[in-house]
Order: structure tokens, then C-alpha cells, then sequence
């Protein structure tokens, strides 16, 4: 990337949409919704094993801090996002809970711990789960499992146990990432029934000025989506936040 293209980059001066939100975060709960997902009805009828993150977290979306990262920030926004949960669902000691690292943060410290090269700050590069693995364990010590689906219904299928297990146990948010479908996603459920799995799926990819609750479910910014639609020639990856269990 060319220095001037860096020196484009918008840290946090200029508006998301019609708000404008501090670069450092110390606003974000004013801002952002919580729980997005509640009150989304079921996808199946049927009686179908459902399983959900527990406590609480907040969508995190491009441009909510008033960086505008369309194209490149969905990783990062799930990360926030998974952040958020471990400061208001986790139980770190006293006082050592901090709010979700911002974007220049996350650049940072992948540089300090020698993942990124020094030109990766101030970049538009993306970052997949490894990346938000390493980023939980630098600000949170948390620790993640990363699984490897390589693509297909029965592989999802198989993945979406797993995401059964892991709810149940740990209750903390998922982030799902992958190479053909390479966008982001936070998962926050999944309900397995007699046709098929689905995935609760906050989508990171809105702009634009604060949602209000029905507006981000009616426009599917979160919503239920069927395994069995995922792009089946795409590997995913899903990073699972290992913190104690419930």
C-alpha cells in the first residue's frame, strides 16, 4: 500500500453516516445495540435443538466508531463484537476487563507481536479468525479453538454440532470466516432440526447511522440462515473463545 493511500484512512475525525462516535470507544454502549438478536423468531417449527450464546454483547458494524472501513473492517467488527461479550458476560478478575480494542488497537498489536509487518497499521488489510484468536489471548487472555470446516453440507453440518457443544459450555459468540465466502460473521445460535441446521448470524457489513432493534432484523443485518445455503465450494473457519465454562 502507498503512503498516501494510509494517510487516507479515516481514524475516527469523520462522521459514520449521521453520527458521529468517539475514535477511542469510550462511547460505544451509547451507540450500539445490545443483544440484537432477541425476539427474532425461531427458524424451524419443529422440535429442534436450538443452542445460544449466553450474557450479552453488541453489534459491532462498519463505520460505528466513525471509521469508515467498508471492505475491509468485517473482521475486525466481529472481534469488537466478541470483545464486547467478554466485558459483559465474562468474568475476568476485578478491574481487569477492558472495552474492545478500535481498529488502529488491533493493528497495533498485531504488529507488537510480530504477526503483522509494520505497514500492516494504518492498512486496509483484512483479518481472518487466526487473527482474531490472537487478539483475544493479547487483551483478554482468552484462549480460542479454531475449526476447520472444508466445505460441503455434511462438513457444516458436522460444524454446527460442534457450535451445539461449544454454546453449552462456553456461551461466548463465534466468528466464522472463509475464502470463497470470505465475509465475516458473528454466530450467535444454532438450531438443528429434522431438515437441516441454522446458523444465527450477525452480519458485521451495515453503515450508515445507528439501527433500531426491528430495523436490523427486518433488514437480516441479524437473522437465521440455513447451512445448508452457505457457499458449499468455500472452506469456513470458526473461532470459539475458550472461557471457562458455565
Amino acid at each position: 500500500m502507498e503512503p498516501s493511500e494510509r494517510d487516507e484512512i479515516d481514524w475516527g475525525s469523520k462522521l459514520a453516516g449521521e453520527h458521529r462516535v468517539s475514535d477511542n470507544l469510550k462511547g460505544w454502549p451509547e451507540t450500539l445495540l445490545m443483544n440484537v438478536h432477541v425476539g427474532l423468531s425461531p427458524p424451524v417449527s419443529d422440535d429442534a435443538k436450538c443452542s445460544f450464546a449466553s450474557g450479552e454483547c453488541f453489534y459491532f458494524h462498519y463505520g460505528c466508531d466513525g471509521h469508515d472501513d467498508r471492505g475491509w473492517g468485517c473482521g475486525y467488527r466481529t472481534v469488537q463484537t466478541l470483545c464486547s461479550w467478554l466485558c459483559r458476560s465474562w468474568s475476568p478478575p476485578k478491574g481487569h476487563c477492558r472495552s474492545p480494542p478500535s481498529l488502529p488497537d488491533i493493528q497495533q498489536a498485531l504488529v507488537t507481536m510480530g504477526d503483522k509487518p509494520a505497514t500492516f497499521f494504518g492498512s486496509r488489510e483484512w483479518i481472518g479468525t487466526f487473527e482474531a484468536s490472537l487478539i483475544l489471548d493479547h487483551f483478554y487472555d482468552v484462549p480460542c479453538r479454531i475449526v476447520h470446516v472444508p466445505g460441503g453440507v455434511l462438513q457444516l453440518e458436522e460444524a454446527a454440532q460442534d457450535l451445539h457443544q461449544h454454546f453449552s459450555t462456553h456461551g461466548s459468540p463465534v466468528m466464522m470466516g472463509g475464502d470463497r465466502d470470505n465475509s465475516s460473521k458473528g454466530i450467535l445460535g444454532v438450531c438443528s432440526g429434522t431438515q437441516g441446521s441454522y446458523l444465527l448470524v450477525m452480519d458485521p457489513h451495515y453503515y450508515g447511522p445507528p439501527l433500531d432493534m426491528e430495523t436490523a432484523q427486518r433488514r437480516g443485518w441479524v437473522s437465521w440462515k440455513k447451512v445448508s445455503s452457505l457457499d458449499h465450494s468455500s472452506f469456513y473457519n470458526l473461532c470459539l473463545p475458550q472461557t471457562a465454562p458455565k
